[in-house]
């Protein structure tokens, strides 16, 4: 039976967010700032839990992405990488993942944050496939560039599920989630759903019984 490592990325296997970071780094602070500042009540509406994730979420990708072509988006994730990724990872979190690695499971990182500086990562870390939010992109070649929207549905709680049971249907066939062992990661609520369809599963670093699940 073959078996299935899933992570969740911010906080499971970072100490914190990692968006917000990033664009900070690509844009510079006061530019971010003021990103921020256009965004500030649906922003405020999330943490209020009176407007959904992918709402807000959306807003600050279209005020900080649009218009910005995939050449700054490598220049952004290059510093990104250089001057905030490294000592970000948690070393109990990688430690787990090099002993699924070693194990020969298949490892599959599943995160809400997006495509475009997260290939990059999950190359560097040896995953065998990424899952997250895709970023839209029109125009061809060197002309590439974001439109700010999301491609894909935010990757974030059900569709969290969603992807890895499409994804295991492509990769294992007819059996999908129902023939793999599966092992999944994660540090918040949007990652519970998929903790829950895990034979074993690991919430905040500790095992997740299942009491814990049906909360």
């Amino acid at each position: 039976m073959p078996v299935v490592a899933a992570f969740d990325f911010d906080g499971t296997l970072t100490r914190g967010d990692t968006l917000t970071v990033f664009l900070a780094r690509g844009l510079g602070w006061p530019r971010f700032l003021w990103a921020l500042v256009r965004c500030f009540p649906w922003l405020a509406g999330y943490a209020l839990r009176l407007v959904p994730n992918h709402v807000a979420k959306g807003r600050l990708m279209q005020a900080t992405l649009a218009g910005r072509s995939l050449a700054e988006m490598q220049d952004w994730t290059a510093r990104w990488l250089a001057h905030d990724f490294p000592g970000q990872l948690r070393e109990d979190a990688m430690t787990r993942l090099a002993w699924h690695r070693e194990a020969g499971h298949c490892c599959v990182m599943v995160s809400a944050s997006p495509d475009i500086y997260l290939q990059v990562v999950a190359l560097q870390l040896g995953f065998d496939a990424l899952l997250c939010t895709e970023m839209e992109v029109v125009g061809e070649g060197e002309s590439e560039r974001l439109t700010g929207r999301m491609r894909t549905p935010n990757c974030h709680g059900e569709q969290k599920v969603l992807r890895l049971q499409a994804w295991a249907l492509a990769r294992f066939g007819a059996t999908a989630l129902g023939g793999v062992t599966l092992y999944a990661y994660g540090d918040t609520s949007g990652d519970k759903p998929m903790l829950r369809l895990a034979r074993h599963a690991w919430y905040r670093g500790k095992p997740w019984g299942d009491a814990a699940r049906r909360v």
